[in-house]
């Protein structure tokens, strides 16, 4: 975001600004390139930002079974095809650190969370038919029968993703939630900083639906919070209780797999019982990496232990 031109700005406006433009834009394609198309099995990744989705998206990106959107898709998001057909991507063909600053480094290959732009527009179960078209019509441009999708915003749309595709997958990623909350909490105030320093920075993260932290942050439940103040670090550990209380719902599902980061990280049979579960018999070799910094900020000790009582829950899931 801070190396785009003028010119690259300009066009990101264009194209993500107006939720009348996009749907134009998706029209378009429905029509110039739509055909209808049986995917199954696909894959989607999805949890409480700074879980591990954006590591696991990467992971499972490298068996080469799966189609993502890309930062090459950028910014006509929804018009895939047609993008690819008008432009040669200008985005910096070597790879950089995101701005995260989490040691993640992104090319114009480098799959990403950009499906949210779709959801933004289509919010009803009416255009759930909508949604088959677009995945559909991402998979025909890289030529895949599979979908990979990393959205954290599906965490309130996993009944709907499982309407639309009975037999594909979504995996729920957890971490630590002390190291978690604090992870966010972390991001929240970096980037306030940089959206302040660059306002683009600010309206690339609102137009693509990027506001998991940030001066447009929405947290997931916003209803009887006991810790409102976002400047309060339990409030980021009270976020990551209700959300995974709230996906805890899912939990003895066939179709549904949660995930311990640290495992994954720890523990070389957990990558493979989750290959082994996506139905991946190609062996990938990818170095998850643990992140344990110095908590330094006071916390509620209940809420903490709350927190913990579903972390061992949930690991005892997989």
């Amino acid at each position: 975001m801070h190396n785009y031109t003028f010119l690259q700005k300009a066009l990101h406006r264009l194209a993500l600004s107006s939720n009348i433009f996009k749907e134009i834009c998706l029209d378009l394609e429905k029509i110039l390139f739509y055909e209808s198309k049986n995917i199954t099995d696909n894959v989607f990744i999805t949890g409480l930002a700074r879980s591990g989705t954006t590591t696991l998206l990467n992971a499972l990106y490298k068996s080469n079974k799966y189609c993502s959107l890309t930062y090459q898709d950028m910014p006509f998001i929804l018009s895939p095809n047609l993008w690819s057909k008008l432009y040669k991507s200008t985005f910096p063909i070597s790879e950089n650190e995101r701005a995260h600053g989490d040691g993640i480094k992104i090319n114009n290959q480098s799959p990403e969370a950009f499906e949210e732009v779709f959801w933004q527009i289509f919010q009803n179960d009416d255009n759930l038919n909508d949604y088959k078209k677009y995945v559909s019509l991402i998979c025909k441009k890289y030529k895949k029968n599979h979908y990979l999708c990393k959205n954290n915003q599906n965490i309130k749309r996993i009944e709907k993703i499982l309407k639309c595709y009975p037999n594909s997958k979504v995996i729920i990623p957890f971490r630590d939630p002390l190291q978690h909350a604090n992870s966010l909490f972390f991001q929240h105030k970096k980037f306030i900083e940089l959206q302040k320093e660059d306002k683009f920075i600010r309206n690339y993260m609102f137009w693509i639906g990027h506001r998991e932290f940030g001066i447009d942050y929405k947290p997931f439940k916003i209803n009887g919070l006991k810790f409102c103040d976002i400047n309060n670090f339990n409030h980021w550990i009270e976020q990551w209780y209700l959300s995974y209380e709230f996906l805890s719902n899912y939990k003895g599902l066939n179709n549904v797999k949660f995930i311990c980061y640290e495992d994954l990280c720890n523990n070389d049979e957990t990558w493979n019982k989750l290959l082994n579960f996506l139905g991946i018999d190609k062996k990938i070799i990818f170095n998850f990496k643990e992140s344990k910094k110095n908590i330094t900020s006071t916390f509620n000790k209940r809420l903490l232990e709350d927190c913990n009582n579903i972390y061992m829950e949930l690991k005892r899931e997989f």
